[in-house]
């Protein structure tokens, strides 16, 4: 019976892309998906530590699993967190086998591997249910602390972000374009354990999405709109990309753009992929806590794009993300936050409490924000934001719309992004991975019921159905 693996992943879709090769090297060399941690031999977490909440979701994950998992059985953690705190991470948690940050998967099947191995090191002995590891390294990242070399490079010499990947198991998958991040936002600790941005090469990248055999791809990075564009060399080569991958997938959806970056060919690449589909990273619309930031734009800016896209196609869907609470926000950047969510009405919105994070500009800051009140900002902005998102659905009730079922019973129209939007309640006995056209009958919150089409609808598809569904 071959040794059994689960990996348990934390954070955002990037994360999810790693943990996708990982279980391509896994499976490679032999392992097998366990139907539970508590039936696994070896036991990945690839955490998060973008803000406070994130680590600690990280370390509650970590130490559930090592209270399910068997006897014999070896606990890894990996990702961000390791990344980021190693030494500090293995002291503080002796029931982890292994602190693994950074690095690369190596399949090495044949070769007289040892365990779960440190990168450029031999291996340490962390073997799976008491055997012998026999041709199965799991070359996660390089060594930290007293016996690390004494310079660790902030790019690893392979990636993850180059490992194969096992097809799709739903209808739709994130595709990583780049990894790592070139701006210097204030807030923000990623490109301290991320590195600095390293975009794929397009042919790797439609090789993946070839290879996934999906419906709907999700590209996504750290700074979506700079791919092929990496430490101020190279040019912008995200509107080709879109549009050679919108040639292979009838949905293409991005994630995650930087305003500045939205020019007109992008977001006519973007309406032209058919998934018009605004993913803004704005943060906040207060000039002068946005420059406190480091981050470009200001509220009549983005209102002013905004309004410019939905003149080029009505139909599109926003989605945006907002700190609340940065050091320096005052009850005037507050009602300007409120006054900009009310009049943009977008589709989907986040609110998140600042995190100040060790390392960053925003770290040292004067100004904080109390925790009650951050909390009554919060729900002040979640609930304006919630009528909003009701309200727009509420409107596309009898209308018509194109379905990607993504499981029995669920779908996604263009709208929703998978696994952060709504869904859309659908007939049973559609195929997943299959496309229908169906009607909304009804509403409720964020989320849609569509049943298949007593009589002709009014579309709101901007561009029509999509073509034929690709055999999966």
């Amino acid at each position: 019976m071959p040794r059994r693996f689960w990996i348990e992943t934390l954070g955002c879709p990037k994360n999810q892309v790693d943990s996708d090769k990982l279980v391509g090297t896994l499976l490679a060399d032999g392992l097998a998906p366990a139907e539970a941690p508590g039936e696994a031999d070896l036991i990945v977490v690839n955490t998060c530590a973008f803000i406070e909440d994130a680590r600690q979701e990280s370390i509650d994950t970590i130490l559930q699993l090592d209270d399910h998992r068997r006897p014999g059985s070896r606990l890894v953690v990996s990702g961000c967190l390791a990344e980021r705190y190693g030494d500090e991470l293995a002291e503080a948690l002796p029931e982890v086998d292994l602190v693994a940050p950074f690095g690369v998967p190596v399949n090495l099947a044949g070769e007289p591997a040892t365990g779960v191995t440190v990168a450029g090191e031999p291996a340490t002995g962390v073997t799976v249910a008491g055997e012998p590891a026999t041709g199965v390294t799991v070359t996660l990242g390089p060594r930290r602390g007293p016996n690390a070399a004494s310079t660790i490079p902030a790019v690893p010499s392979f990636d993850l972000l180059n490992l194969p990947r096992p097809p799709a198991t739903a209808p739709w998958a994130y595709v990583k374009i780049a990894e790592g991040c070139d701006r210097a936002c204030g807030f923000c600790a990623i490109p301290s354990f991320r590195g600095p941005q390293r975009s794929r090469t397009r042919q790797a990248i439609m090789a993946e999405v070839e290879a996934l055999g999906v419906q709907e791809v999700v590209l996504v990075a750290q700074d979506l709109a700079s791919y092929g564009r990496d430490q101020g060399r190279g040019e912008r080569e995200i509107v080709p990309l879109v549009a050679e991958v919108a040639g292979l997938v009838p949905r293409v959806r991005l994630l995650y753009l930087y305003p500045s970056d939205l020019t007109d060919r992008l977001v006519d690449a973007i309406c032209a992929a058919g998934v018009p589909y605004f993913d803004l990273s704005l943060q906040h619309v207060s000039p002068p806590l946005l420059r406190r930031m480091r981050r470009w734009g200001d509220g009549e800016r983005f209102l002013a794009r905004i309004a410019d896209i939905r003149r080029r196609e009505p139909e599109a869907a926003f989605r945006s993300n907002f700190i609340v609470g940065y050091p320096g926000e005052t009850e005037a950047d507050h009602d300007h936050l409120l006054r900009f969510v009310e009049e943009a009405q977008l589709d989907w919105c986040g609110f998140f409490a600042f995190s100040r994070e060790e390392g960053t500009y925003a770290a040292g800051l004067d100004g904080g924000v109390a925790d009650g009140l951050v909390k009554e900002r919060l729900a002040e902005l979640g609930e304006l934001q919630d009528t909003i998102t009701a309200t727009r659905r509420d409107r596309l009730i009898g209308t018509g719309v194109d379905v990607l079922v993504d499981a029995v019973g669920v779908g996604r129209t263009f709208r929703e992004a998978p696994e952060i939007d709504g869904i859309v309640e659908v007939p049973t006995e559609l195929e997943p991975g299959t496309f229908a056209s169906l009607t909304v009958s009804a509403a409720a919150g964020p989320d849609l019921v569509a049943v298949r089409c007593p009589e002709p609808a009014v579309s709101t598809t901007p561009h029509g159905p999509p073509g034929p569904s690709r055999a999966r």
